[in-house]
């Protein structure tokens, strides 16, 4: 039996801070009907369902912080913390098991990031249609937002509990403010 292995990322839009990735293979018996887009979840109800996948399924988290993104572009970037993602999954969780067993990856969207799995396809709203990228969808997005909030204490002027770095009035405001921190992707428009 084929192991179905779930991509997603979160923050492909912000202003700030990383794009962040998730890998996740479900046990056969997680309860799939409280899984969800994590878009369509409650910030509460995310974190509880983050911490039952965390507790209870294979994951990876993978991460492309603000300098690969101006670097590389925010597709790439993305590419490549979905990439990170699956090879901490694999490294975490005795590769050669699920090698041997085989891997079909599902990553939501149009493009595939490289990894050696012949079985791997992108999928369009595979975040609203297969259990494993729900998941993937809901560790992505709270990881990051976790992030966000511990970036809220280091530079607690720019509010980031708050607004995560998405591009809202606050942060532009704050932007203004205070200039561009150290976690700004200087490759994307920042309001003047």
């Amino acid at each position: 039996m084929n192991l179905i292995c779930g991509i997603d990322e979160a923050g492909r839009g912000p202003l700030a801070g990383p794009v962040t990735a998730a890998a996740v293979i479900l046990p056969n018996d997680f309860k799939v009907e409280l899984l969800r887009d994590s878009k369509k979840l409650s910030p509460k109800k995310r974190l509880e369902l983050s911490d039952l996948i965390l507790k209870t399924c294979f994951f990876g988290i993978g991460w492309a912080f603000p300098e690969e993104i101006d670097e590389l572009n925010i597709h790439n970037a993305t590419l490549k913390a979905m990439e990170r993602a699956y090879q901490n999954l694999i490294s975490e969780y005795a590769g050669d098991f699920f090698i041997e067993n085989g891997i079909e990856v599902i990553v939501d969207g149009v493009h595939i990031p490289d990894i050696p799995e012949k079985n791997t396809r992108a999928e369009i709203k595979a975040d609203d249609r297969f259990p494993p990228v729900m998941a993937a969808s809901i560790l992505a997005k709270t990881a990051r937002d976790l992030m966000m909030e511990r970036y809220g204490r280091l530079y607690p002027e720019y509010e980031y509990p708050k607004h995560k770095g998405y591009p809202t009035k606050l942060h532009s405001e704050l932007l203004k403010k205070w200039g561009p921190p150290p976690i700004q992707r200087k490759s994307f428009n920042i309001p003047r």
